[in-house]
């Protein structure tokens, strides 16, 4: 089979590999109709994940169909389209059994493929505790519907739940790239009063406005964004913050704009040590809640996405076949086009 080879550092390529097996009671072996490039997979690329092993098939973000399953799955059977969770995990760990499933302590466990085992952007791949991973996809729901449902919507979901957002709040998210547009997608379902993106790209920005995810955008460098929130909030400064850009001064950004007492969810990937300046903030009492998305509410999601309440398939502004994957890598590191995700089809 084709599959999308992860190198070391700077290289990755597509190879033949052989058919993954069933290893395991709890595997299933999916074959891959969908799969798509995450910005993970560029920090990969670029050698800023030290986790990721060389020889590796990146992908984690993918949909498919179930092939063949272990003796010990229950959950799904041949035939059953499914969307892939971005972590693998036991369910039966310290960290599994409170939910935070990217710290499964299982060797297969945590954000696991694409990364330290083999990935979706090949056209099969073995998934460990499939019960736990994947999630079947009612029939109504299209692939490009579901496409997101294991990473992106997971990211979304999960860092708009650790923002705790009320009613009325008032919510900025930093970086209307894939993972801050839908974690504005996901932060409309509590109703703030007002949702603020800020980001670089006008493009991406007129999509959130488009879109009804944000009701106010900003451009840093061009408008003055901490004075424009503090304007709206008489003075005080968001009620909740999250940081899904990861660029070189968006960590200062989002507490800045964040008022006393909020949460600042930081939700992006840095490639670069970021600084706690703890003089300039003391007295701001401000809960930062951080690290790799717990993707455990993949059922959630498919539920509000199946009753027409999330869905992020709007994401997707290029298509492909597998063939031109390497191609698609490199008009996505480069942002070109206005590409904000592409659907990738076998």
């Amino acid at each position: 089979m084709q599959a999308v080879v992860y190198k070391g550092k700077g290289q990755i390529r597509v190879e033949e590999r052989p058919v993954p097996v069933i290893q395991d009671p709890k595997d299933a072996l999916v074959q891959v109709t969908m799969t798509t490039i995450c910005s993970s997979d560029i920090h990969i690329r670029h050698g800023a994940v030290p986790g990721a092993v060389p020889g590796v098939i990146l992908g984690h973000e993918f949909v498919g169909r179930v092939v063949e399953t272990g003796s010990a799955v229950t959950n799904v059977k041949p035939g059953d389209r499914v969307a892939v969770n971005v972590e693998t995990f036991c369910g039966e760990c310290f960290f599994c059994k409170r939910g935070f499933v990217n710290n499964c302590t299982d060797p297969q466990g945590g954000w696991a493929l694409g990364c330290r085992i083999d990935g979706g952007q090949a056209e099969y791949v073995r998934i460990p505790f499939a019960d736990n991973g994947l999630t079947r996809i009612p029939d109504h729901v299209s692939d490009e519907q579901a496409l997101f449902n294991g990473d992106l919507l997971s990211t979304g979901y999960w860092a708009a739940k650790l923002g705790e957002i009320k009613t009325g709040d008032t919510v900025t998210v930093i970086g209307a790239g894939p993972a801050g547009l839908c974690t504005m997608l996901c932060a409309r379902l509590y109703a703030p009063s007002c949702i603020l993106a800020i980001d670089t790209d006008p493009y991406r920005l007129s999509l959130a406005k488009e879109k009804g995810l944000a009701d106010i955008t900003l451009v840093p460098g061009k408008d003055p964004a901490e004075k424009v929130i503090r304007e709206l909030t008489e003075g005080r400064g968001a009620d909740v913050v999250i940081e899904a850009a990861g660029g070189k001064d968006t960590f200062q950004l989002a507490w800045k704009m964040a008022r006393p007492n909020a949460n600042v969810v930081i939700e992006a990937m840095y490639e670069e040590s970021q600084t706690l300046p703890l003089p300039e903030m003391y007295g701001k009492n401000l809960v930062f809640k951080t690290g790799g998305v717990d993707g455990c509410y993949c059922q959630e999601i498919m539920d509000l996405t199946a009753e027409g309440k999330l869905d992020a398939s709007f994401l997707i502004t290029h298509r492909c076949g597998f063939a031109d994957i390497m191609k698609a890598y490199e008009v996505f590191e480069k942002k070109e086009d206005h590409v904000i995700k592409y659907a990738i089809t076998f």
